[in-house]
């Protein structure tokens, strides 16, 4: 049994596809929600379905350990950054090696990297007028969306396409694969709980 810990910073969405896809699931057990945010959506949902939550401070993230004994308190040896929009500390990698994902709202290596996150991101794929965008789901490593690629789906954009406009079909690529995609990670032998 995996038990897994989701790290957003807002309202959730894609928190809430997770917990639902793994509801009933005899191999993966949600285990714990972070967040960076006191007022955060995702603590709301983690609440309603009984999913304990941790909130973290700046200070706390980067300069102790605490985290790392909270994760362990919980039994979590799978994070999933759903939304998460502070940098993993190395010492989160090496604790968790190849067992961090991300989802992020664009194709990379394209429009990735410090500061582009949310609309931002779709704001620059309209500026640049893109024909398509997508979503991409990565290994976390030390540095932001540098990580190996796992999986990419592609939308097009039209020329009449706001940023918003582009945010939803990005967002229902996510709501559609990220679920599906972790399943199929933590289903392969390389990822098998050892705890």
């Amino acid at each position: 049994m995996h038990h897994i810990a989701i790290f957003a910073s807002g309202t959730g969405s894609n928190a809430r596809k997770i917990i639902d896809h793994f509801a009933h699931s005899p191999n993966v057990h949600v285990a714990l929600v972070v967040s960076n945010k006191p007022d955060a959506g995702v603590l709301h949902i983690a609440r309603e379905h009984g999913v304990p939550t941790h909130l973290i401070n700046r200070k706390s993230f980067y300069e102790t350990e605490e985290l790392l004994a909270v994760l362990a308190e919980h039994q979590v040896d799978f994070i999933v950054l759903a939304g998460f929009l502070w940098l993993v500390p190395a010492s989160l990698v090496r604790a968790f090696p190849r067992r961090i994902v991300n989802i992020h709202p664009a194709l990379l290596p394209m429009y990735g990297g410090k500061g582009m996150y949310g609309m931002h991101v779709h704001e620059a794929v309209r500026a640049a007028n893109e024909t398509e965008t997508g979503i991409t789901i990565h290994f976390v490593n030390e540095q932001y969306d540098e990580g190996d690629i796992i999986f990419q789906m592609r939308c097009p954009v039209a020329q009449t396409d706001t940023p918003a406009d582009i945010a939803r079909k990005v967002q229902e690529l996510e709501h559609r694969h990220f679920p599906d995609v972790l399943d199929k990670i933590l289903g392969q032998p390389e990822y098998v709980a050892t705890q």
